[in-house]
């Protein structure tokens, strides 16, 4: 772990102070982003902080700390879920909601997951510094596990509060160390049974707004601190096994040969262009893959990979992924090999409605920031709740684009007006 990277004093370094007001300050929201950097700091000023793993629970607990200290009632489903409180005037009412998650990938950024919970947490703290009951209960939520890392399939814990998780399939699942996900749950206090229990029948949200970073470039392009997502495009992921036939690397003619490995480079050659086939959307990558026995000099007799392929719209991202599927089949005879598919997830694509989108348009008129609308290439918690219930999402402006990285950064600045941006969205809909 590097002792000289102070992610603190370097949000600080820039920060317009102007925007510690009203109860939100960016010095706290430094220095929470700060201290949760520190939990899985990479020697690379990364962060690995990934699912269901001790490092996410203690960035959790902290999290909940910080809840307490904010008057919020805390409780931990058995997802793992984290979800602080706030009383409401009516306190009967369905909670008006707001959060994200603290997990990363492997050496990812520090600021994809934990802006949204911070910010979220900067509404509580304003209310508390004001003096403020709001007429509704208020919710922070902590998802566990949204970045998939560990089983090849995101947005664990907001599935399974949502009952979108298949918990049939779920079981099945095992780690690359080859811990099933019962022993991995175990690891972390948790039971097949509790987590079941996660699922609700009834929310009990009536509205969710996310804080996110955009990921992506427009916003630095416009010049603007943050924007408004109109629509959230939905992932496919799926797993395909070639399996062949290991052999010397020397010996073994190249024409008689089970290459897996050469079986699973065509098919990615043609994952790179099967989006263009169907839409002008549509993304599709191949950002994991094992192969076995992994030996320089020996013919690959297994590999593994994960695509993942996403559009905003749902009919052509299915057909993209039916398409992929297709040309396994088809490429696995070719070369003498077998293919086994199994999908991991796949999640609609979620469209912001009219109402919410509105809400944000007059908080962005209020505050006098133009508006940049924006669609999510990336999946998020907030659109596993927007199955049910009306959800909305306001995007933070990242440097260069680059996320799910060491370099992703995104300015205190910017954080801090994310967070007034969310505050004002918040009351608004406390109002309705």
């Amino acid at each position: 772990m590097s002792k000289r990277y102070d992610l603190e004093q370097l949000l600080l370094a820039d920060y317009d102070h102007i925007w510690s007001k009203n109860g939100v300050s960016g010095e706290r929201i430094a220095k929470r982003l700060g201290d949760l950097s520190k939990i899985g700091l990479t020697s690379q000023h990364g962060v690995s902080r990934v699912g269901f793993s001790p490092l996410e629970q203690q960035a959790k607990e902290l999290v909940m700390k910080w809840m307490k200290d904010a008057g919020m009632s805390v409780t931990q489903d058995g997802a793992g879920n984290v979800i602080g409180r706030i009383a409401g005037q009516d306190n009967e009412a369905d909670s008006i909601a707001s959060g994200s998650h603290v997990d990363s990938v492997p050496e990812g950024g520090h600021f994809d997951g934990p802006l949204g919970v911070i910010a979220a947490l900067e509404v509580a703290e304003s209310w508390k510094e004001q003096g403020i009951i709001p007429s509704k209960p208020y919710e922070v939520y902590v998802f566990t596990d949204e970045e998939g890392t560990r089983f090849n399939g995101g947005l664990t814990g907001s599935r399974a509060m949502t009952g979108a998780l298949d918990m049939n399939t779920q079981v099945t699942l095992k780690d690359v160390d080859g811990l099933t996900f019962e022993e991995v749950l175990m690891t972390t206090g948790k039971t097949l049974a509790g987590f079941s229990q996660a699922k609700r029948e009834n929310l009990g949200i009536e509205r969710f707004i996310e804080v996110h970073i955009e990921q992506g470039k427009k916003l630095e392009q416009a010049n603007l601190p943050v924007g408004i997502v109109k629509g959230i495009a939905g992932p496919s992921w799926t797993e395909i096994i070639f399996e062949g036939k290991a052999g010397h690397a020397g010996n073994t003619p190249m024409n008689d040969r089970q290459d897996a490995l050469s079986a699973a480079s065509e098919l990615i050659l043609y994952i790179e262009k099967a989006p263009s086939l169907v839409s002008t959307t549509g993304v599709a990558t191949v950002g994991k893959i094992q192969v076995e026995p992994n030996g320089a000099n020996v013919i690959p007799g297994k590999v593994t990979l994960i695509t993942d392929i996403r559009d905003i719209e749902e009919h052509s991202r299915d057909q993209i992924v039916s398409n992929v599927v297709t040309k396994a089949h088809e490429i696995a005879p070719s070369r003498n090999v077998k293919v086994t598919i199994t999908e991991k997830m796949r999640t609609p694509p979620v469209p912001i409605g009219e109402e919410m989108t509105g809400i944000l348009n007059t908080v962005f008129d209020d505050m006098k920031i133009n508006k940049e609308y924006l669609v999510s290439g990336a999946g998020h918690d907030a659109m596993m709740l927007g199955a049910q219930i009306p959800v909305a999402m306001i995007f933070a402006r990242s440097k260069d684009g680059v996320s799910h990285n060491p370099a992703e950064w995104t300015t205190l600045t910017d954080c801090t007006v994310s967070a007034h941006v969310l505050m004002a969205a918040i009351e608004k809909c406390m109002k309705q």
